[in-house]
């Protein structure tokens, strides 16, 4: 069946995935800021620093967003499925929740930018 080996190549072999896993986490930087936008433009940054709640207006009406300790959320919106409140908490660089309907969105921003894929 198995011999000691098989068992040695498999635990390189987990230990390498965990490695690597652990790796692509810390590929984000720290978030500094939070870019509002409104209809695909850019209205406001606001930093993460301060605890504070914004209020953008989409064609819906209000989206609130809110910002505690270093993150940021959509607390309440208008739209009927609620898919960027359900988001939660944005915490690194690159996140980002959008409201479709009220075609309200935020996105976190940092010196360093995560990538969801890279093109060769």
């Amino acid at each position: 069946m198995f011999k000691a080996g098989d068992y040695l190549v498999l635990l390189a072999l987990c230990a390498l995935l965990l490695a690597a896993f652990l790796q692509l986490g810390r590929h984000a930087g720290a978030a500094s800021e939070v870019i509002v936008r409104q209809n695909g433009m850019e209205t406001v940054r606001l930093p993460l620093r301060l605890n504070r709640l914004h209020v953008a207006r989409g064609p819906l009406g209000l989206t609130e967003i809110e910002i505690h300790d270093g993150q940021a959320r959509i607390r309440r919106d208008p739209s009927p499925r609620q898919y960027c409140v359900q988001q939660g908490w944005l915490r690194r660089s690159g996140d980002i929740a959008v409201c479709l309907p009220n075609r309200v969105s935020i996105e976190l921003a940092g010196p360093r930018q995560a990538h969801d894929s890279l093109a060769y």
